[in-house]
C-alpha cells in the first residue's frame, strides 16, 4: 500500500495574465505568474494543469478581454530564473500547450463553482493565480479545447 501522502493528485491551476504575455508563454513552452514570482509556480507539480485567464490584452493599457487563453499541463520540476534584462530576472516553469481557442469568460459565469452567483466573481482573480475545482477546469476546458481529448500523462 502507497502511503496517502505520496501520492500525488492533478491538481488545477488559473493564472491571471494579459494575454500578450500568454502568447510569449505559449511560444517559449513556459508559464510566469505574478511578475515573475517562484512561490505560484514551486505549488504546481508536474502533471498539473494551467489555465491562463487575460483580464486584458497588455498589462498595462490593454483593453479589455476577459477571456481564457490558453491551456496546458506541467511538464516537469523545474523552477528556473530567466533573465530579460539585468534588473528582471523572473522565474519560469516549462508547459506543454495545447492549441486551443480563446473563450470569453461571460459564457461559462453560471457554469463555474468559482463564479457562479457571484457578482464580484473577479475578486478570486487578484492573487494572479487560484486553484480550481476538476470539475471547473474541464468546464473550461471542453469550451477551449471542443472535442479534443485532454491527454493524461
Amino acid at each position: 500500500m502507497i502511503p496517502s501522502e505520496k501520492i500525488q493528485q492533478t491538481r488545477y491551476w488559473i493564472g491571471v495574465v494579459s494575454a500578450s504575455h500568454v502568447k510569449r508563454g505559449v511560444q517559449g513552452g513556459f508559464a510566469q505568474l505574478c511578475h515573475g514570482k517562484a512561490a505560484p509556480l514551486r505549488r504546481m507539480k508536474p502533471g498539473d494543469w494551467l489555465i491562463y485567464y487575460s483580464p486584458r490584452t497588455d498589462l498595462l493599457k490593454g483593453e479589455p478581454l476577459q477571456a481564457f487563453t490558453a491551456i496546458g499541463q506541467v511538464e516537469d520540476d523545474r523552477v528556473y530564473e530567466y533573465p530579460m534584462s539585468e534588473s528582471f530576472v523572473p522565474f519560469r516553469r516549462n508547459i506543454r500547450y495545447l492549441p486551443c481557442r480563446e473563450v470569453k469568460i461571460a459564457v461559462l459565469l453560471d457554469e463555474l463553482n468559482l463564479t457562479r452567483g457571484k457578482r464580484s466573481w473577479g475578486y478570486a482573480f487578484r492573487y494572479g493565480q487560484v486553484e480550481i475545482e476538476e470539475e471547473d477546469f474541464l468546464t473550461i476546458a471542453r469550451s477551449m479545447l471542443g472535442d479534443t481529448v485532454i491527454p493524461v500523462k
